[in-house]
């Protein structure tokens, strides 16, 4: 399981690097927002420069170079694109399903990053004010992840019948039940890693799950068009990928006896 886990690092760097070249192709956009994450303005100065900082975020967290600095960055540009593009769309149409799950996507991008960052060993400095301050905003990344795993779950209710359409014929169980079970997977998960009960087993399957759609349901369609003009496929597919890696990297952050929080060794 350890073995498992411990690949959410590279998945999510994988993940990242994609994103980035997805804002490099679609810098010329004629969208009001890049229909690639982070959901940016369509601008494609704005575009390239998102593009080239996923890359070398993506770099860097592959290669462990700056790591901490490099995760807290990116939890930042997550968070607040987020706060400033997203949750105005979010107040404005609470009931649309597809403007908050892209906000929670976002959200759930930025809970890993500070998941991430919080498992590699601090360097403090003099300031221990601003430390402390900056280890309660990294602890606050499992939060994140649990309220938007608990959101997933309920908007596959609110949407069960497009969700049952989506699962393949040939999968055995139909795709009532396996909406049913994917919808109160998420909401047993976010529970699990908001009280801290079970919650490395809770986040090692979220991840599976994740990777298994991946693989089963966005792979197959990706492969069958992948030059096609429409992005959509393309990131809810890395989305899928990178929400596995988050998960992991939240699972490998929790110690598998008390469910409390350990540090990861960085060499």
């Amino acid at each position: 399981m350890d073995k498992i886990v411990a690949q959410g690092r590279i998945i999510f760097a994988i993940a990242v690097a994609a994103f980035g070249i997805e804002n490099l192709i679609c810098a010329h956009s004629t969208h009001k927002f890049l229909p690639v994450i982070p959901w940016i303005p369509s601008y494609p100065w704005l575009a390239y420069l998102t593009g080239v900082a996923f890359l070398a975020a993506a770099v860097c967290i592959a290669a462990r170079f700056h790591l901490r600095w490099t995760a807290v960055l990116l939890g930042v540009v997550f968070l607040a694109c987020d706060l400033l593009l997203q949750l105005p769309q979010v107040l404005a149409a609470p009931l649309d399903v597809g403007i908050r799950t892209t906000a929670f996507e976002t959200l759930t991008m930025c809970s890993a990053s500070l998941v991430l960052a919080a498992s590699v060993p601090a360097k403090f400095t003099n300031l221990k004010r601003w430390d402390g301050v900056l280890n309660k905003f990294l602890a606050s990344g499992r939060y994140f992840f649990a309220i938007s795993a608990i959101v997933f779950g309920i908007d596959h209710y609110i949407v069960f019948g497009l969700i049952v359409s989506l699962v393949p014929r040939w999968i055995p169980g139909g795709g009532w039940f396996w909406a049913n079970v994917t919808a109160l997977a998420f909401v047993a998960a976010g529970v699990s890693i908001a009280f801290r009960w079970m919650d490395r087993l809770a986040a090692t399957l979220l991840g599976v799950m994740f990777l298994l759609w991946f693989l089963v349901l966005h792979l197959p369609r990706v492969v069958s068009y992948p030059r096609s003009h429409d992005p959509d496929e393309w990131s809810s597919a890395f989305i899928a990928l990178a929400v596995c890696g988050a998960s992991w990297i939240l699972a490998a952050s929790l110690d598998e006896n008390s469910g409390r929080e350990k540090l990861q060794k960085v060499k």
